[in-house]
Order: structure tokens, then sequence, then C-alpha cells
């Protein structure tokens, strides 16, 4: 339930900056990159503050993954808390939907409907693009282990073990500086819930002027992310061998 909701505040705050800034007609209509990097840091702050005492606020299938080849948790727990995540994404971006749904009637630009949804690349080259999608997790990943090694307080030993176990910070810094210096090229997905959640519910919801939801580029915001996971879970392991 935690993962549930913390991932659903997260993707309601950052597709809803999308749409307050791309969407015709919204107070925020052109707000730029700045107020999109800065506006997912902080819905990663929203959703890990309200996640973390539960389930380590994990937010993201690639970090769950990541910490389970880490040794850091349960490869048990695994599939329920992509099956929660993925759910929070799905009801995020449905609530975006509603909450602009005079916006995205207004607007024309099909590929300004997509981007509030899913990622897509400034430079369609899927190589480059998985590259993209693999350093920008990696740099998530790999400085998330760090951030979790931090002993600062006592935890039931019941509780997951994650992001939430040091405060929402450090996480939302981590997040908003890789959406400034590595968002660029592909809208730095790191994380397959956060792209593929909302992709269907664009493809499933009534929008006028939406186009495709191209599903030709889908794979790359999941298996990009979670193969930097899994790089960033290699390297810290042998790093404290």
């Amino acid at each position: 339930m935690a993962e549930m909701i913390g991932t659903m505040l997260l993707i309601l705050l950052g597709d809803g900056v999308v749409a307050n800034v791309l969407l015709d007609d919204t107070k925020g209509n052109n707000g730029g990159l700045i107020a999109i990097t800065t506006a997912w840091g902080l819905g990663v702050y929203v959703g890990v503050v309200v996640a973390g005492p539960y389930s380590g606020a994990h937010l993201n299938p690639a970090v769950t993954i990541g910490l389970a080849i880490a040794g850091k948790f349960a490869w048990a727990l695994v599939p329920g808390y992509i099956a929660a995540q993925m759910l929070g994404a799905f009801i995020g971006a449905f609530l975006v939907w509603l909450m602009y749904y005079d916006h995205f009637q207004r607007t024309n630009k099909s590929d300004s409907i997509l981007a509030v949804f899913c990622t897509g690349p400034a430079i369609r080259n899927y190589t480059s693009n998985v590259v993209s999608e693999v350093i920008g997790a990696f740099v998530l990943v790999f400085t998330v282990f760090y951030i979790a090694d931090a002993k600062t307080m006592i935890i039931p030993t019941n509780t997951p073990i994650g992001l939430g176990s040091v405060g929402a910070l450090p996480v939302a810094l981590l997040v908003w500086v890789i959406g400034l210096s590595l968002g660029g090229t592909t809208g730095y997905a790191i994380n397959p819930a956060r792209d593929l959640g909302p992709r269907i519910i664009h493809f499933l919801v009534p929008i006028k002027n939406k186009g495709t939801s191209d599903w030709a580029y889908a794979w790359i915001p999941v298996l990009g992310p979670i193969t930097g996971a899994a790089i960033a879970a290699f390297l810290y392991l042998n790093l404290h061998v």
C-alpha cells in the first residue's frame, strides 16, 4: 500500500508539472525544464516522505531490483513491490488526466500530450537512448546504496530498509540533479513504472489529438533503468568485498 500511494503521489506531481508546462492554456505554460526537473525532485520528496516509514519508499522497480541484487532487499518481496509501483503509476497518471482534462482537449500537439505521460528521445537513436537511460539509472541506484547505508535510526526488524531510512531530501536532490544534468537526451525516465504505467494510461484514456503511445520506444525506459540498476549493484558489491 505504501509503495502504491508513494508512487501515485510521485506520478501525480511529476506528470502534473509536465502537463502544466506543456499543455495549452495552463497557468504554467512554457515554464521550462527547470520547473519540470524541480517538481519531479519534489515529487520524489513527497512520495518518500509518505512511503518511507512503511516500505522504504523504493517507488521504482529499478531501485527495488538493484537493492535485491545487492542483497539489501528480499527477492520474495520484489514482485509485490513492482506490482504496487505499477498500480500507483496507473492511478497517478489517471488523476493527471482528470486534473488537466480541459487542457488536454485544447492541446493540438500529440507530442506534448504524450510527453505528459511518458518520456521520449530528443534524438531518436535507440542505442544512444538506451545508454542514456542506463547511465541515469546507474547514478540513481549507485548513490541510493550510499544513502541507504547510513545508520541514523532504529527500524523494526520487519520493516524493509530502503530510501526512506535516512529521510527524503537527499533522494529528492539526487533526482533533481539527474534531471538537470542527464535529462536532456531522453527525459530521464530512470524508472520503468514511471514510464510504462502512464504510457498505458495514455493508450487507454480518450484524449483529442493524442496520437500514438509510441510503443516502439516503450522498451527503452524499462530495460535501460533495470540494466543501469544492475550495473550499479554489481559495482557496489565489488567495492564492498
